[in-house]
């Protein structure tokens, strides 16, 4: 990796990047820092080449002048079949101090967090994964996230207008075909949220941390092993036939931090189920879904899972008509 000219190391890379690109308003070097053809997906969709990411950054820039990108962790691993995969977690903060996406300036702050799995060779990002707490914004923002996602659907043209959000059968090959690493943490992680997903919830009551706090989709903190049940199966309810599967996952120890891991997911299949998205409407959803998790002598103690929830409202209200 080039970068050990400029940063002491992996993590020190990802974290000066993110730094520089956007709080040091450091636009141009999306040339250099993202391949030109790289495809960045997110639960609203999948943009192709640095322009559109350098776009977006200034628009960001423009609505939200004093955004903060605070780094909680990079959970990263490295083969030398596949290279590096960061899974970088933000905690990010902003005041609604201009016009833009977000409607008339309001002076609200917010503050949510972020997970990106980035893959890069040198100085170079060229593959993207990225999640971010939308609903958790719009909340702070004082709006509800279905009545915001009929908003945007109307301000995009309407139903046959929208911008589809991301689906497997729109996916490009970006280059990155690794799946983690064989670290003990990871497989831990990676069993817990497979039987949770299995419906095995009692496993959260059993051995997570009596005193685990979870940071959850929709800016929602779950204190002790009861709240953080809640979530899940306020998720898993809504689909409950839904495939989940595995990406990626990334355990790792060290750097001062208590063993974590990284989990890249998916859940496919029909909002049949009472839960968190409200009526069942058999509309078919794809969620992409990002976790980190922290564990200490008692458990699972820390857990951050975020999916969108505006993209899954709007993959439901197309389908359903009902905007």
């Amino acid at each position: 990796m080039t970068y050990a000219t400029k940063w002491k190391d992996f993590p020190d890379y990802i974290i000066g990047i993110t730094k520089e690109i956007w709080e040091d308003r450091g636009t141009e070097t999306l040339n250099r820092y993202y391949a030109p053809e790289i495809p960045v997906r997110t639960p609203m969709g999948l943009s192709r080449g640095n322009q559109g990411v350098i776009a977006a950054t200034m628009a960001t820039c423009h609505e939200f002048p004093d955004r903060q990108l605070m780094a909680e962790d990079v959970i990263w691993s490295n083969s030398e079949q596949h290279g590096y995969l960061s899974s970088h977690r933000l905690l990010t903060t902003a005041t609604h101090l201009q016009d833009g996406q977000f409607g008339k300036a309001s002076g609200r702050k917010w503050t949510v967090r972020v997970i990106a799995d980035c893959a890069a060779k040198g100085d170079t990002i060229y593959d993207e994964w990225l999640v971010r707490d939308y609903g958790g914004l719009v909340r702070q923002l004082g709006f509800e996230p279905k009545d915001y996602t009929r908003d945007l659907i109307a301000a995009e043209g309407g139903p046959e207008k929208a911008a589809r959000p991301f689906t497997p059968d729109i996916d490009v090959d970006g280059g990155y075909h690794g799946t983690g690493n064989d670290n003990a943490w990871g497989a831990q992680y990676a069993d817990t949220l497979t039987r949770i997903m299995n419906k095995d919830f009692n496993h959260i009551l059993a051995d997570y941390d009596r005193a685990v706090i979870g940071e959850y989709a929709g800016s929602k903190q779950a204190i002790g092993r009861e709240a953080a049940s809640r979530f899940w199966v306020g998720l898993r309810s809504s689909f409950p036939n839904a495939t989940f599967k595995i990406h990626h996952q990334i355990g790792m120890e060290g750097g001062m931090m208590p063993p974590r891991a990284a989990i890249r997911w998916s859940l496919d299949g029909v909002h049949d189920g009472w839960g968190a998205f409200g009526r069942p409407t058999s509309a078919n959803v794809h969620i992409m879904g990002m976790s980190h998790a922290e564990f200490g002598p008692w458990g699972l103690r820390r857990e951050f899972s975020l999916y969108d929830e505006v993209a899954i409202w709007k993959q439901i209200l197309l389908q359903t008509g009902d905007v």
